[in-house]
């Protein structure tokens, strides 16, 4: 469920003091900064007048300390001119924080969050985790900039947080971290106590959960969760009982971007804080006084000579077998295409040669997503989803990033969650 829980975010569309300090040092060789100014670079050049507007891009940028500033306030404007009514919680959080980044007023966002969060409840004690994203990134964004106000809405999202009993998510739970670090950090002299208790058994209970999916590499659930992650455990006032190697995860993340796994502008602007040594606590202590551009040191790479792409063969498989679901059917084409496409060249050949796989796109900030084939589409009431896989394993990217190889066996199968 690894792409599909990156789109969830979006369809349901990621302190005291005046830094945060992280809890384990770790920093990127200054022989392999070249590596993070170039896909920093290519997240800002993604920012164009026919782009969505994506606050995460913004909030990156100005962590990072932005190269384009007249891509930066491209961007500010544009969200600056977005419309609250068309927003999620989520996405009215991030554009609260993007602004803030920018050192800009948020006007009445702050208030309708606000009165939005004040109503939220899970809609069981089983929801899934990944229902709880948005709202944490609610609860950051109203601490920065209320957190007096924010605090009986942070406690009762606390309390519902220890009630969930659905499997974690390292997304919701770094968010969820990030938030309730902010609220700890924030709370009034003269609150009662039990709030900073309550916040520090969710934050340990959270924690505990992040540092079982820490892998041998370092990687933190995945390569795309790893960056929220990493923001999460560097501010905690909770440590996991394990010790997190941050060193470790740096580097792995390093070598994942030599390899070419961050060319997804989201993917970037969540890994890039990190890799910057900020976090999303750090948001309302940016300085907008920068009035140059400066020039980053970018990796060298020899131009690859020129050659003609051979062409491979990709086996695609379209499968519905849900009950209550019309059309049910398992077909598979063999499809041709140039070494190096991206999946969604496949499906768009195998449109070509049988209508059965026609297939619908919705755009999010990750990308396309697939969100109907062959008729059958996604409905979230039914928590359905198109779920693509490379053999048995579920692809972590999407279908404009995912490289298939020759002879690679996909399936798009229609799950419920």
């Amino acid at each position: 469920m690894a792409w599909f829980a990156l789109h969830l975010l979006n369809l349901l569309w990621a302190m005291a003091g005046t830094s945060t300090q992280t809890q384990s040092s770790c920093s990127v060789p200054s022989a392999e900064q070249p590596l993070v100014n170039g896909i920093q670079v290519l997240m800002e050049n993604s920012v164009t007048n026919s782009s969505l507007p994506n606050p995460s891009i913004l909030i990156a940028m100005n962590l990072a300390g932005a190269y384009n500033l007249e891509t930066q306030k491209l961007l500010t404007y544009e969200l600056m001119d977005s419309d609250t009514d068309d927003m999620t919680i989520g996405q009215l959080a991030l554009t609260i924080m993007a602004l803030t980044s920018s050192c800009r007023d948020s006007g009445d966002r702050v208030s309708i969050l606000q009165k939005q969060m004040e109503s939220w409840a899970p809609s069981s004690p089983n929801a899934q985790a990944l229902t709880f994203y948005e709202p944490s990134l609610a609860i950051l964004a109203l601490c920065q900039k209320n957190p007096e106000a924010t605090l009986p809405i942070a406690a009762r999202f606390a309390k519902s947080l220890l009630a969930n009993t659905s499997p974690f998510n390292t997304d919701t739970g770094a968010v969820a971290t990030l938030a309730l670090t902010c609220m700890y950090n924030k709370i009034p002299v003269g609150s009662e106590e039990g709030y900073k208790a309550l916040f520090v058994q969710v934050l340990k209970n959270i924690v505990e959960n992040i540092s079982t999916r820490i892998k041998d590499d370092g990687i933190i659930g995945s390569i795309y969760s790893t960056g929220l992650a990493m923001q999460a455990l560097s501010v905690t006032p909770e440590q996991p009982t394990t010790e997190w190697n941050c060193q470790e995860t740096v580097d792995t993340i390093l070598n994942e971007i030599e390899q070419g796994k961050f060319q997804n502008p989201m993917s970037i602007a969540q890994i890039l804080p990190s890799l910057k040594d900020k976090t999303y606590l750090d948001v309302p202590y940016l300085s907008c006084s920068s009035d140059h551009e400066e020039q980053p040191t970018l990796p060298n790479e020899p131009s690859p000579a020129p050659t003609s792409a051979s062409n491979i063969t990709v086996t695609y498989t379209i499968n519905n077998q849900l009950r209550g679901v019309d059309l049910l059917f398992n077909v598979t084409i063999d499809v041709s295409v140039k070494s190096g496409s991206v999946l969604l060249v496949v499906l768009e050949e195998a449109q070509r040669k049988n209508s059965m796989f026609k297939f619908e796109t919705t755009m999010t900030s990750w990308g396309p997503m697939v969100s109907s084939i062959n008729n059958i589409a996604e409905n979230v009431n039914h928590k359905t989803y198109w779920q693509f896989l490379s053999g048995d394993t579920p692809l972590n990217e999407g279908v404009a990033d995912y490289i298939p190889f020759d002879h690679e066996h996909i399936t798009a199968n229609f799950t419920q969650y």
